[in-house]
């Protein structure tokens, strides 16, 4: 489904990917882990279009996305859920899902997905008249994942959600995840909290200073004690 190969990108004169070489196969769920820095939001915004790469390749079911402008990115069924959620605060919970719905083959199936949407999420429907900046923590992560469903991705990719959420809501952002996954979903997830993460995908890499460090299995990196110690504390 999503082949990198050789990527390299940066800001300006920085750069902040190596050689990313990866992929995501159809139904999975992968996750990229490592520390503060380490290159794993940029990886998401260069496969997202927000930034560009300097060198390598790139493709979303064989459709090269180097050439596409962000704006089309989405419509490779691409979606992005961002770090820190990013919902316009003073839209109500329904606005917020309609602008998911902006490209065309989206906005021809608006009642079909908003449906989806509230059925999966049936506190959004609840809230779908308040304003979205006055949602808890999970609401407001459970109001970008449905924005970004509303496009009618074939791959969902999710920046740190469970970032500034206390452990209670951490645990049910993961079962939210959980919950797209379980709808057949592809997943690349992006995540500090390692443990949580890896018992949730099948596959992760590991990032280190914009390089892929290692990769395997989650029950393989579950299993390292090299991960266990640098990253679980264990």
């Amino acid at each position: 489904m999503l082949e990198l190969a050789n990527v390299d990108a940066g800001y300006g004169g920085f750069q902040a990917l190596f050689g990313i070489s990866m992929s995501v196969k159809p139904g999975e769920a992968v996750a990229v882990i490592g520390a503060n820095g380490a290159g794993k939001t940029t990886l998401l915004r260069i496969i997202s279009g927000l930034l560009p790469m300097s060198s390598g390749a790139m493709t979303m079911n064989g459709v090269p996305l180097r050439e596409i402008p962000p704006h089309k990115v989405i419509a490779t069924g691409i979606a992005h859920v961002p770090e820190g959620r990013r919902l316009f605060p003073r839209l109500s919970v329904e606005n917020n899902l309609k602008i998911g719905a902006y490209i065309p083959s989206a906005r021809a199936k608006f009642s079909e997905r908003l449906a989806f949407i509230y059925e999966l999420f049936p506190r959004l429907k609840e809230r779908r008249s308040q304003l979205a900046g006055t949602l808890s923590g999970g609401e407001q992560q459970m109001c970008a994942i449905g924005r970004a469903l509303m496009s009618g991705p074939k791959l969902l990719l999710f920046d740190e959600p469970s970032m500034g959420l206390a452990p209670v809501i951490v645990a049910q952002v993961f079962e939210l995840v959980r919950r797209i996954r379980s709808e057949g979903y592809t997943v690349l997830i992006v995540e500090q909290n390692v443990r949580q993460v890896l018992k949730f995908a099948d596959r992760g890499y590991l990032l280190e200073a914009g390089r892929i460090k290692t990769s395997g299995t989650a029950a393989e990196m579950l299993a390292s004690d090299d991960i266990r110690e640098a990253y679980m504390g264990l």
